[in-house]
Order: C-alpha cells, then structure tokens, then sequence
C-alpha cells in the first residue's frame, strides 16, 4: 500500500519532473476532463535544460496520476438478461 505522501500532487510533480532546488514549478491549466468531470492540472517548470510540463489526473482513491482514470463502463449482468 501506498503512504499518504505518495497521494499527494506535490510527490507526483517532484517524481515525474525530477526537480532541482532550484526548479520553479507552475500550474498553468486547472479543470475537469468533459467526460466524466475528473479533476487535472498542468504543471510547468523552466530548468536550464529546457521547459517541461505534464498534466497530472485525480483519480477516484484520491491519488495523482500521469494518466487519466478508466472511464465508467455500462455493465450487463446475466441476471438482468434472465428477466
């Protein structure tokens, strides 16, 4: 299992972005994916090397991701089709 650090934003950014002490991090873009209203951000640092930036998605258990959620399903059951 996972801490609780592991969950955050911040250990995310610091992760994927290998930031120097000197690295200045930004959130450039806020808001909910249209399908399925899932919260991302886009993160920014600006390093000698180069700017990169990457978009980071909340997921469900409240964890960080690089990629997006699986998105709902429409689910038959055989229960349903014995009717």
């Amino acid at each position: 299992m996972k801490s609780t650090s592991e969950r955050s934003l911040r250990y995310q950014v610091e992760k994927w972005l290998a930031l120097g002490s000197a690295a200045s991090v930004h959130v450039t873009e806020f808001s909910r994916t249209r399908s399925g209203h899932r919260r991302y951000v886009r993160v920014e640092t600006s390093q000698p090397s180069g700017t990169r930036s990457l978009f980071f998605f909340r997921h469900d258990d409240g964890f960080w991701c690089v990629f997006p959620p699986e998105t709902q399903r429409a689910k038959m059951h055989v229960e349903r089709l014995a009717a």
